[in-house]
């Protein structure tokens, strides 16, 4: 609901920026409403993407999985061992009183079971834990990816669905290298097993059974089918509705002040409304398939029992082989039976997966193959040589813009809301490319260089500052991890964070609060301040700074600002007009043109538009230092506001 910038300049924005896609159109944008009664189209998972992403999973993981492997046949074999004795117990101990064969029978069963105990267990340690592992891995990769993905992309996604894709979907993987997968194979290998040891025992009641189950696996296919595309969406909508909480829980203090707590409640009322429609409809699917195999199951017992007993009569089969064929024919029929549930949780893994390929698939910024030049230490001569920009195709927001900043000048854009001041900042950050022209830095043209060596020379300070839930020294840290002390008192003292935060108990260790909700709008700027001064940078943005604080506040961090200007190229948008009034240039942006362009005793004497823009907001209140363009409207008889 409310989203911001970091302000650093060691990597770019995570998260959607203030230099957003104002042109971007609604209808263009994925459904924004936890709550939309347009449900997403059931998609199903794309299996060309996924068993090659699969296999690169297992692949590192060979070894693994082959010894897992040959300890699960070992399992399934041992498992196998106490129904196989029975016929011997039966037919040769209580049939034929040979009790010498007991101990026999009693100590291979007991070695058999302890076996299968033991491989169990080195099964679930091996395979359960490697199983995290690879959540873990996968959750790294994607955040990773994430954050090397361009700022549209966060245009258009929200950062709670983001957290859910990142999070949530590849949950179930961990059955593709756990023990979903180990009693998938097991399952078949027992149900292979049972079926040779079977027809060994009687071939007529093997095959009989034999084809119904298969007649019984065409329609588990089918369902599987069916099901699949369930679990897909069901990513998606529970994405969907932790955006949207997220952004409730982060918006709750303006959510109290409108008195919309109901409003809210409704909207993730009607998005858990549909995810459990969802949800649902799984279950059905998975109860449908679940009275099949009950069906199927009885089915096969009965046929069992009369072929068995009139085979038993006709002396074709023992008493003992009889109960050995029942017990080993639960032994085919109960994995194929738990197919359903294992198929189930494989599908979902392969939902999950499907959906982490897709995020990993979105192309990251520098992948261009222009990308090529790497800057160094940047004198910070900006230009713009005929830029034009749009966010969409054939509707441009920017036409033809051509102005040049020198290193250690400060060039202020000023403009009506909507005017293209933020997109030419956004320009200047590298979160978008030009159409047409060039965007040149130290005459290098910036589509070609790799944003990570132009970034970590670029410094943002935000209207809006975000600050981590964690320490006052952790948040000024974070543009630059290893400064030494001296370093960081300096950047403190400089910025004014020392005055407040040495009075507080904890000191610099005070924890802030999530996006700094423990300290004043004014303890929160200095700190972004702080944080800038720090990083050093050699081209600086300057995005509204202070232009929601008190006159108290702006002239207390005012100072720490004319530091970090010093030396550097400074852009700044919508400042007080006491920064704007010292700006070596001044741009005055309307419509996507630089309509008027000079210092500003120049373009006051002009008496154009930045005359027209100044005269109105100083006009409004002596002391309320507005940016020129950015104050409420006056309506004058003699002119027209544009």
């Amino acid at each position: 609901m409310f989203r911001q910038a970091y302000t650093s300049n060691k990597m770019p924005s995570i998260g959607p920026s203030s230099f957003g896609a104002p042109g971007m159109k609604a209808a263009d944008r994925p459904s924004r409403g936890a709550g939309s009664s347009d449900a997403p189209a059931k998609q199903k998972p794309n299996l060309n993407r996924v068993l090659p992403e699969m296999w690169q999973l297992m692949k590192p993981r060979r070894l693994l999985l082959g010894g897992s492997f040959l300890l699960m046949v070992i399992n399934r074999a041992s498992g196998l061992v106490l129904p196989a004795s029975t016929r011997y117990l039966i037919d040769n101990v209580m049939g034929q009183h040979l009790l010498s064969q007991l101990p026999l029978i009693i100590g291979v069963v007991v070695t058999a079971t302890a076996v299968q105990g033991i491989t169990s267990y080195t099964l679930t340690q091996l395979l359960s834990k490697e199983g995290q592992r690879l959540i873990a891995e996968l959750r790294i990769k994607a955040q990773q990816h994430i954050g090397r993905l361009p700022v549209a992309f966060y245009d258009a996604n929200r950062t709670g669905a983001l957290v859910a894709r990142i999070m949530t979907d590849v949950e179930g993987v961990r059955n593709l290298i756990g023990t979903g997968i180990i009693d998938f194979l097991g399952g078949l290998l027992t149900a292979l097993f049972a079926f040779g040891y079977l027809i060994h025992l009687s071939v007529q009641m093997t095959v009989v059974t034999f084809i119904i189950l298969v007649i019984f696996g065409l329609i588990l296919q089918r369902a599987f089918k069916t099901i699949r595309p369930i679990f897909r969406e069901r990513s998606k909508i529970n994405s969907e509705v932790t955006g949207r909480l997220t952004e409730s829980l982060g918006g709750v203090r303006v959510i109290k002040g409108y008195h919309a707590e109901e409003s809210e409640a409704r909207v993730f009322a009607a998005g858990a409304h549909r995810l459990l429609a969802n949800v649902i409809s799984s279950l059905t699917a998975q109860s449908l398939m679940s009275l099949a195999s009950t069906v199927v199951l009885g089915v096969v017992g009965a046929l069992v029992m009369y072929l068995g007993a009139h085979q038993v009569v006709d002396a074709r089969l023992t008493t003992g082989g009889y109960v050995t064929y029942v017990m080993f024919l639960a032994f085919m029929i109960a994995p194929i039976v738990q197919l359903v549930s294992i198929g189930t949780q494989l599908t979902e893994a392969a939902a999950g997966l499907d959906r982490t390929s897709e995020l990993l698939s979105e192309q990251t910024e520098d992948v261009e193959p222009g990308r090529i030049h790497d800057l160094g230490g940047l004198r910070g001569e900006v230009a713009f040589d005929n830029v034009t920009f749009a966010y969409d195709p054939g509707k441009s927001v920017l036409h033809g813009i051509s102005f040049q900043s020198h290193p250690g000048t400060v060039t202020a854009l000023v403009g009506s809301s909507g005017s293209g001041k933020s997109t030419i900042i956004s320009l200047v950050c590298a979160f978008h490319t030009a159409t047409s022209g060039q965007v040149l830095v130290d005459g290098v043209d910036l589509a070609t260089v790799r944003l990570a060596s132009y970034r970590s020379q670029l410094g943002v300070v935000l209207q809006e500052t975000f600050l981590f839930d964690g320490t006052i020294r952790e948040n000024i840290l974070f543009s630059h991890p290893t400064a030494t002390k001296g370093q960081f008192e300096e950047a403190c003292r400089i910025a004014r964070v020392d005055e407040f935060a040495e009075r507080f108990p904890e000191g610099y260790e005070t924890i802030v609060g999530e996006r700094g909700v423990k300290l004043s709008g004014g303890q929160r700027q200095r700190l972004s301040i702080a944080r800038a001064i720090l990083a050093d940078p050699r081209i600086l943005i300057l995005d509204e700074a202070t232009s929601s604080l008190d006159s108290e506040s702006e002239a207390m961090i005012q100072d720490g600002l004319n530091h970090l200007m010093k030396g550097r190229t400074t852009f700044v948008i919508a400042h007080r007009l006491s920064t704007i009034r010292r700006a070596e240039q001044i741009l005055v942006i309307e419509a996507g043109n630089v309509v008027e362009r000079g210092t500003h005793e120049s373009l006051y004497a002009l008496g154009g538009r930045y005359y027209d823009l100044y005269t109105r907001q100083h006009g409004l209140e002596t002391n309320l230092f507005l940016a020129p363009g950015e104050g409420d409207k006056i309506e004058e008889p003699e002119t027209t506001e544009v």
